[in-house]
């Protein structure tokens, strides 16, 4: 029944493992369900909200979403976010909860239509519109490699006993806008680069790199070449 309210662009995935396709077909529209998908829908909502009818678990989940969206691990919580939901409420109320803090907003029209207690659906309003987004952004940069925005790379030296030691520093910009950095040799970048031309040139098309791009790539090479030439 999940799959016919859920948000639409996720399947179907395990515990804890909430895959996403931006290609999936939209899996609720309001006036697509059908009477049996309506009773099954209500089941759930029914189910979760006796899940979190008493103060203490519905001040458990919040401190959970709080803690997920705020960690340092952001990333890795939210991949496990079902199975720590399902832990505290049971599998079948933390499945239904990691669905609706995604669903379109419209979805709440039909919860609504459910007699549920009014604290529980406050709560659940504000969570999807408190955590909501960051949730979802945070799926589609796990699961999309375009979650990357942007990037700088900058070269420092460092003395490493006694030597001179060319390094690269390179920043890569998140989904929410947070940079991560990452220093190390310049053979360690120079190599990783020599991967990622290699794993990627098999599958390219005419139209995958620009020409100003390819100038520079072999501009670089060009200027790798002499750097490195032995002098004699």
């Amino acid at each position: 029944m999940r799959g016919h309210w859920r948000r639409a662009g996720t399947v179907d995935a395990g515990p804890g493992q909430l895959a996403q396709s931006r290609n999936a077909p939209p899996c609720y529209h309001r006036r697509m369900l059908d009477h049996e998908e309506k009773f099954l829908f209500k089941e759930e909502i029914l189910h979760l909200a006796n899940a979190l009818n008493d103060p203490g678990s519905l001040d458990n989940v919040e401190d959970l979403l709080t803690d997920v969206i705020t960690s340092p691990r952001f990333d890795s919580e939210v991949f496990t976010l079902e199975r720590s939901l399902q832990v505290m409420l049971g599998a079948r109320a933390g499945t239904t909860l990691v669905g609706l803090l995604t669903v379109a907003p419209e979805v709440f029209e039909d919860v609504a239509e459910v007699r549920i207690p009014p604290e529980v659906y406050e709560r659940l309003v504000a969570w999807r519109a408190r955590f909501g987004l960051a949730i979802d952004n945070a799926l589609n940069f796990l699961n999309n490699p375009d979650g990357i925005q942007g990037h700088n790379f900058s070269t420092q030296v460092a003395h490493v006993e006694e030597r001179r030691v060319l390094q690269g520093r390179l920043t890569m910009v998140r989904y929410n806008n947070e940079p991560q950095f990452f220093v190390a040799d310049a053979a360690v970048f120079l190599g990783l680069v020599t991967d990622i031309m290699e794993r990627l040139g098999p599958y390219l098309e005419p139209d995958s790199v620009d020409e100003e791009s390819l100038a520079r790539l072999r501009e670089a090479v060009q200027l790798i070449e002499r750097k490195t030439a032995p002098r004699g």
